[in-house]
């Protein structure tokens, strides 16, 4: 969980408490190339709601911010746009660029849609988001939109009725099959979604993960000017302290 692509996480600090020296490894930035020479890709994807409506989403996204050199750049900036099937209200939706991250806050698992409100299923983009988004467990972040405006809202007031993830949730490894396709079907979806190991990719879930679990894969970091560490790191934060005198 939490962790795909493997090849794309990066490590940002590594802090050694059994030698001498403590190091800082910062992600380095390369230029953005996007995915085959792209710096973005967009696509038109069929969604399946819990009632059996569905709903066209449009789906674009960026590719840049801070990446090893030598691999592609993690999405930048990602956008969902669609109509509601009740109202035909068009409604869009952004997880913008972060800069504490060096990309986008969020990958998308769900849109659903009950009595004419919609509300989305967001993953946090690997173990910095999920920090940054308060360590969710189960680890989601959920949205209400409510008043024109999207809305951050607890596991509770996440209808029950909605229990599948239903948007392509790695759209970054499978970008090059996205933009391919006229129409993303619901099948597709389901098929591509199912191939992911992680049970909280394949359904959404009500019940919290093992701490233990949670911990192994996803370190605990805070942040501390503009760095990522360990908590209680005393070495740490006088290291940075040292190095922005």
């Amino acid at each position: 969980m939490l962790q795909y692509p493997l090849s794309s996480q990066r490590v940002l600090i590594i802090l050694s408490h059994w030698s001498i020296a403590l190091f800082l490894l910062l992600t380095l930035t390369a230029c953005a190339g996007g995915i085959g020479g792209r710096s973005s890709v967009a696509w038109r994807e069929e969604v399946l709601l819990h009632d059996g409506k569905k709903v066209i989403v449009e789906r674009s996204q960026t590719y840049g911010g801070r990446h090893e050199v030598g691999q592609s750049p993690p999405v930048k900036e990602l956008t969902i746009a669609f109509k509601l099937p009740g109202s035909g209200q068009r409604i869009t939706w952004t997880s913008e660029y972060a800069e504490d991250l060096g990309r986008t806050n969020f990958d998308l698992a769900a849109l659903h849609v009950l009595n004419d409100t919609p509300y989305l299923v967001a993953l946090p983009n690997l173990c910095l988001s999920y920090n940054k988004w308060g360590r969710p467990n189960p680890p989601y972040v959920f949205f209400k939109y409510e008043g024109k405006i999207w809305k951050r809202i607890a596991l509770a007031e996440f209808p029950t009725e909605f229990k599948d993830t239903n948007m392509v949730i790695n759209s970054l490894g499978e970008a090059e099959a996205l933009k391919s396709q006229s129409l993303v079907s619901a099948d597709w979806v389901k098929a591509v979604n199912a191939e992911l190991r992680q049970p909280e990719y394949k359904t959404i879930l009500r019940e919290a993960l093992p701490k233990e679990q949670m911990m192994a894969m996803c370190d605990e970091r805070v942040l501390y000017k503009g760095y990522w560490l360990r908590p209680n790191d005393p070495m740490a934060r006088k290291f940075v302290d040292q190095q922005q005198k």
